[in-house]
């Protein structure tokens, strides 16, 4: 048995751990006998204290026993068949970090919808964390309601009538673990045997994946630099779920005007359908006001989807649905038979962090952060690919698309990976195949111009290598 004294984990449980992987492997057999705890610290040359821990613990979870004037032996009917040998272990965590590390110090990663995690307001988000669990009734350290915190609801049903244009009850929001579970308890509430969902092509390609695990049918509708195609709405079943991205569609970016919005509207009326308006990052916006939601032109038919994953950080995990009044009991019901709750304390630290203004603030900050970042990206865009590219859906988000005038076949994207830069074909999101392989995708939120500048070099580097084209 070897031990060892440089690592993070205490002695006595390197022991527990090592007797316990040997009996379990059955090279320590039922009825032997262990060496004395006397014996064994002075074999190791720890203290007794140390080895009588291990015992002790080994005893509690039933490995070994104890009997009077006779020693310590193996339990009976322990042996594992099959437990891995310390070779076929996965590696250790420790490994785990460096190796991670080491992609991510070395990749140049263009995926959509990163925002800059070094702009993460830490400093006013832990003062006011601090104050939270210092000063917040017992009560909210227990089990909550499944709706999530009162404070946020209400915080959130004023942010949103100011910023978004939606006129809500905060009893109609129903707080969530991010936009992905807010559409896997709508995927929950709405989908009815043989239900058709009729949603953007391209789209998030988790998406169509969430709603059809629940059984329904997907109806691709083709989009345009306005967005859906809304003439293309057609179908004769009633009670249908419709998808859309309409202040930013993603992810070709294009803005739905009024007239989709109302031909939208109307169709949904005809239909008995429900909207679902996916609100994603329509914050940072870079000319004139950002467009009014859907759901203040119909509130009765329309679920608005938004999530602080864009505005803050992914890690937060906080996201809200925002439902007419019909579905609010139901979809209550299904959110507590899911997680019960979504964390709490997060929950009022956020209200707050809104209450008092830091929000608002933070997106203006970072409204001209990422506006730099664009025009910069555009830039390096133009510098190395000139005439071949058309860029579209930039004036909002923190992603662009880059139209080639020629395509990417997956070898050409296989190798731009091998070259350490990380880019997603608009194909990979589509529906139907083979419109979309000469657009790619670049986010640019959490990239500084050193990797925005170095990565567009690669991409056209093995674009050149691999096709032949050249600006």
């Amino acid at each position: 048995m070897e031990l060892d004294r440089t690592s993070e984990k205490p002695i006595f449980q390197q022991i527990y751990v090592k007797i316990k992987e040997q009996i379990l492997r059955g090279e320590l057999l039922e009825r032997d006998r262990l060496p004395s705890s006397r014996d064994l610290a002075t074999i190791l040359d720890v203290s007794r204290s140390v080895v009588l821990e291990a015992y002790d613990q080994l005893m509690a979870e039933g490995y070994i026993k104890s009997k009077q004037g006779a020693g310590t032996f193996v339990e009976s009917g322990i042996s594992l068949e099959g437990f891995p040998t310390n070779e076929e272990r996965p590696i250790s965590e420790k490994s785990t970090d460096s190796i991670s590390k080491v992609k991510t110090n070395n990749f140049i990663d263009f995926r959509s919808g990163v925002p800059c995690l070094k702009k993460f307001p830490r400093k006013k988000w832990a003062s006011i964390g601090k104050d939270v669990f210092e000063t917040i009734e017992d009560s909210l350290f227990g089990y909550s309601s499944p709706e999530g915190s009162e404070e946020l609801r209400v915080v959130l049903s004023s942010y949103l009538y100011r910023t978004r244009g939606i006129n809500c009850h905060p009893s109609q929001i129903i707080i969530t673990s991010g936009a992905t579970q807010a559409f896997t308890l709508l995927a929950k509430l709405l989908v009815k045997t043989n239900s058709e969902v009729l949603i953007e092509d391209p789209v998030t390609k988790e998406i169509p994946e969430i709603f059809i695990e629940r059984g329904a049918n997907i109806t691709p509708i083709p989009v345009d630099e306005f967005g859906m195609q809304t003439e293309w709405l057609t179908t004769k079943k009633k009670e249908n779920i419709i998808f859309v991205t309409p202040s930013h569609q993603f992810p070709l970016g294009g803005i739905l005007p009024i007239q989709r919005r109302i031909q939208l509207i109307n169709f949904a009326k005809e239909t008995n359908s429900y909207i679902l308006e996916d609100d994603y990052d329509s914050e940072f916006h870079y000319s004139g006001h950002p467009v009014s939601s859907l759901q203040g032109l119909f509130p009765e038919r329309v679920i608005y989807i938004g999530t602080f994953s864009k505005i803050l950080s992914p890690s937060l995990r906080i996201g809200y649905v925002i439902l007419p009044n019909a579905l609010v009991e139901e979809a209550k019901n299904l959110k507590r038979y899911t997680d019960y709750h979504s964390p709490t304390i997060e929950q009022v630290i956020l209200a707050r962090f809104i209450k008092d203004g830091h929000l608002e603030k933070h997106v203006v900050k970072m409204r001209k952060l990422y506006k730099k970042k664009r025009d910069f990206l555009i830039g390096c865009l133009k510098k190395e690919f000139g005439d071949l590219i058309e860029i579209l859906g930039a004036s909002t988000g923190i992603h662009l698309v880059v139209k080639f005038n020629f395509k990417f076949p997956q070898k050409i994207l296989d190798e731009i990976k091998n070259k350490g830069v990380n880019i997603f074909s608009v194909e990979k999101h589509a529906l139907i195949k083979g419109k979309h392989n000469n657009k790619l995708i670049f986010g640019y939120g959490n990239l500084t111009d050193t990797e925005l500048a170095e990565g567009v070099k690669l991409l056209r580097n093995v674009i050149e290598a691999e096709s032949g084209q050249k600006n």
